[in-house]
C-alpha cells in the first residue's frame, strides 16, 4: 500500500497535542472553581456533572481528525497496468515550413498562425491518432501517427523554417509521402490535412492526387495567407528581406487555386484561414465520415483507492461527537424555530425558477419562454428581471422566434453584472444577425459548420432580391418594393455588429463572439461589393445623350434654318405666335412654382434620408458608408458605463 500525498498524515501529529491541551485545560478550571468557592458551600453553589459527554464528545472528534488525514493521504494498492483501446481514425497533417511561410501578411505570420490552427485540431479531435509532416524542398515525417497528442504538440511548439533542409515548396512530395504513410496503416480511408500556403509547387501534383484519391485519402486544404501577400523576411533579420535579381523585394502571395484543387479532386474540404470559418469543426465534419477502427490507446497503471472506505467512519464520528456534546434543553425550542423558519420561507419563486430551467433543459421552449416571463414580470429587483430576461431569451433564440429574443435580449441588457451583459449582447448580435439572413433567404442562419453558406451561395440570394428590385415597378413615393429587405439586413448586421463589438469589450472576451463578428463583416463587405457591381450594370445599360437630342431653343419665329423654325418655314397656321408664347409662358410659370414646391417637400425629405431621387443602390451604399466606422475595432460601450438606461431601444 501507498500514499498519493503521504503529507497530509502529518496531521495525525497534532491530535496528540490536542488531547494533553484539552486535559490541562480541564484542570485548570477545576483549581480555579476550588480557590473560588469554600469546600463546605460547593454542595450548596456548584451542581456537579458527568464530564463523560464531554470527553466522549472529545475523543470522538479527535477519531474523526485522523480518519480524514488518512483519507486526505488517499491510501491505494497497485493493481498492474492496463492497455486502452480506443475507437479513432488516422489524421496526418501536413505543414508547410518554407521561407514564405514567415510572411506577416497574416498576423503575428503565415506559420505561427498555421500552428494555431494545428493546436486547436488536437483539441477538437481527442481520440483520432495524429501524425505530422513537415515539408518545403523536402518532405520529412516530424511525428508518426500517434495518439499521444501531447508529444505531437511538443513537435509543433519546436518546428520552423529552420529545420527544412531544402528550400522551396514540394507540395506533391508532401502528398506522396503521407499517402504513402497512410497506406502502411492499412486502413482504407484516412484523412489528411495540409496547411501550406499554396505557393510554387514542384513536382507532379496532378499524379500525387490521382495516388490519394486511389488510396482513400480524402485531402482537407487549409490556405493560410492573403491573395495580396508581403514580402519574405530573411529569419533572424527583420528589417532585411530577400530581393530578387532586379533588385526588388520577393512578395510571397496565397494561390488558393492549387489548394483547392487538391481538396475537390479527393472528394475533401478546402477553406482559408481567418475567414470566418471555424476549421476545427470543418476538419472534424470530413474525419467524422470515415470509417473507425479500434487501436491500442495509452498504457496506464491500474490503482485501487481506499480514500471512500475512511470516509464513512469520519462522518460517522463527527456526528457521534456532535451528538454527545450537545445540551438536549434547548433542542426542542431550536428545532420548532427552524421548522416556523421554512414554513413562512417563500420557496415558490425558487420552484418556479426550478421548473423553468428543466424546460429549457428539455428543449420545451414555449414553456421555459412563458415561465421566464412571468419571473421576470413578477419580480421588481432590477439585477434578477435582467437575469430571467436572458433565459426568456434564451429559450426564444433556441426556438428560432428571432423577434421576440431580440426582445427579450434586450431587456437583459439593463444587468450590472459583466457575464450576465455580455452574453446579453451576443445573444442581441446573433439574432440580429439570424433576423437579417431570414429576410435575404427566406430561413435561419444554419448551426451545422457543414452546411454553412459560401460567399457564392451569398452571392446568388443578394442578386435575385436585387434582380426582383429591378424588375418591380417604381411607385411615385417611396422605396422600390424589394429594397426592403437589402436595407434591413444592412441595418440589422450593421447593429449586430455593434453588439458584438460590446460583448468583446466585456470580461471575459467570447471567441463566439469574435468569430461571429468577423464572419458578419465579411459578408457585409461583399454586399457592399455586390452593390457597387449593380450601380455599375445600372450605369450602363441607361440610354446614352446622342448628339443633336439637346432641348429645343425658345425663338420668336426666326432662328435658324436647322432647327426647323423661322425663316420661310414657318408655322402655316398662325400657330407659334404671341399667344402661344404667352400661353406657354404662364404655364411655365405655374409649373415652376409647382416644381418649386416639390423641390422644397423633396429637400425635406432628403434631410430625413428617405429622397425618392435617391436610387436604392445608393441608398444601401450611403448606409454602408454611415456604418463604415464599424471596421475601426470594438465601440465602447458609451453613456451606459456612467447610467444603465431603463429600456434599451
Amino acid at each position: 500500500m501507498s500514499f498519493a500525498h503521504p503529507g497530509w498524515l502529518a496531521l495525525l501529529l497534532l491530535l496528540p497535542l490536542l488531547g494533553a491541551v484539552a486535559v490541562m485545560t480541564s484542570r485548570m478550571r477545576r483549581r480555579q472553581w476550588t480557590a473560588f468557592v469554600a469546600p463546605r458551600l460547593r454542595e450548596a453553589l456548584l451542581k456537579r456533572g458527568s464530564s463523560l459527554p464531554r470527553w466522549l464528545a472529545f475523543l470522538f472528534l479527535l477519531a474523526a481528525c485522523a480518519a480524514l488525514s488518512f483519507a486526505l493521504a488517499r491510501p491505494r494498492a497497485d493493481a498492474g497496468t492496463k492497455l486502452e483501446k480506443t475507437v479513432g481514425r488516422n489524421v496526418m497533417i501536413a505543414l508547410d515550413i518554407s521561407k514564405s511561410m514567415r510572411v506577416a501578411d497574416v498576423k503575428p505570420d503565415r506559420l505561427t498562425q498555421a500552428k494555431i490552427i494545428i493546436y486547436e485540431l488536437l483539441d477538437a479531435m481527442p481520440n483520432e491518432r495524429i501524425g505530422m509532416i513537415g515539408f518545403a524542398g523536402s518532405p520529412y515525417v516530424y511525428a508518426p501517427l500517434t495518439v499521444d497528442h501531447s508529444a505531437v504538440s511538443e513537435i509543433v511548439d519546436q518546428i520552423d523554417e529552420k529545420w527544412a533542409p531544402l528550400g522551396g515548396s514540394d507540395l506533391a512530395s508532401a502528398v506522396h509521402l503521407a499517402t504513402e504513410t497512410l497506406k502502411k496503416t492499412g486502413q482504407k480511408n484516412n484523412a489528411l490535412v495540409i496547411l501550406s500556403d499554396g505557393e510554387k509547387h514542384e513536382g507532379d501534383l496532378d499524379a500525387m492526387i490521382t495516388e490519394a484519391e486511389q488510396s482513400g485519402v480524402y485531402i482537407v486544404a487549409i490556405g493560410v495567407g492573403t491573395e495580396d501577400g508581403g514580402p519574405v523576411i530573411i529569419p533572424g533579420s527583420p528589417n532585411q528581406q530577400i530581393m530578387d535579381e532586379t533588385g526588388r523585394p520577393v512578395i510571397s502571395r496565397l494561390h488558393p487555386d492549387v489548394m483547392r484543387k487538391l481538396a475537390e479532386e479527393t472528394k475533401g474540404r478546402f477553406t482559408i484561414a481567418g475567414s470566418g470559418l471555424d476549421v476545427p469543426a470543418l476538419v472534424n465534419s470530413v474525419v467524422k465520415g470515415l470509417d473507425a477502427f479500434e487501436m491500442d490507446g495509452r498504457e496506464r497503471r491500474v490503482s485501487i483507492e481506499f480514500y471512500q472506505w475512511l470516509m464513512l467512519p469520519s462522518i460517522l464520528f463527527l456526528i457521534g461527537s456532535i451528538v454527545a456534546g450537545t445540551r438536549w434543553k434547548g433542542i426542542r425550542t431550536a428545532a420548532t424555530a427552524i421548522a416556523a423558519l421554512m414554513l413562512t420561507a417563500p420557496g415558490a419563486k425558487a420552484g418556479e425558477a426550478s421548473g423553468a430551467k428543466e424546460a429549457l433543459a428539455g428543449k420545451n421552449y414555449k414553456a421555459a419562454r412563458e415561465a421566464y416571463h412571468n419571473l421576470a414580470e413578477s419580480t421588481k429587483a432590477r439585477e434578477t428581471k435582467a437575469r430571467y430576461r436572458l433565459g426568456e431569451a434564451t429559450a426564444a433564440y433556441r426556438a428560432k422566434d428571432f423577434r421576440e429574443a431580440r426582445t427579450a435580449y434586450s431587456g437583459s441588457l439593463l444587468s450590472e453584472d459583466p457575464m450576465v451583459d455580455a452574453s446579453g449582447h451576443l445573444g442581441m448580435g446573433n439574432s440580429l444577425f439570424q433576423l437579417g439572413w431570414i429576410g435575404l433567404a427566406g430561413e435561419s442562419y444554419p448551426q451545422d459548420p457543414a452546411s454553412v453558406p459560401d460567399l457564392d451561395k451569398f452571392d446568388d440570394l443578394v442578386k435575385k432580391t436585387l434582380a426582383k428590385m429591378r424588375e418591380a415597378e417604381e411607385p411615385e413615393e417611396g422605396d422600390t418594393p424589394g429594397f426592403g429587405p437589402i436595407e434591413s439586413l444592412i441595418t440589422n448586421w450593421a447593429d449586430a455588429v455593434r453588439h458584438f463589438d460590446s460583448a468583446l469589450a466585456l470580461p471575459p472576451s467570447d471567441q463566439v463572439a469574435r468569430r461571429n463578428r468577423d464572419l458578419t463583416m465579411i459578408y457585409l463587405k461583399r454586399l457592399k461589393e455586390l452593390l457597387k457591381e449593380e450601380e455599375q450594370q445600372t450605369q450602363q445599360s441607361m440610354p446614352q445623350a446622342q448628339p443633336g437630342d439637346g432641348p429645343p431653343q425658345e425663338g420668336d419665329g426666326k432662328g435658324d434654318p436647322k432647327d426647323g423654325k423661322g425663316g420661310e418655314k414657318g408655322p402655316k397656321d398662325g400657330k407659334g405666335g404671341d399667344g402661344d408664347k404667352d400661353k406657354g409662358g404662364d404655364k411655365g410659370d405655374k409649373d415652376k412654382d409647382k416644381d418649386g414646391k416639390k423641390d422644397k417637400k423633396d429637400g425635406d425629405k432628403g434631410d430625413k434620408g428617405n429622397n425618392p431621387n435617391e436610387s436604392p443602390e445608393e441608398r444601401a451604399k450611403r448606409i454602408l458608408k454611415e456604418n463604415a466606422d464599424l471596421e475601426k475595432g470594438p465601440l465602447t460601450r458609451g453613456r451606459r458605463e456612467f447610467q444603465n438606461p431603463e429600456k434599451d431601444w
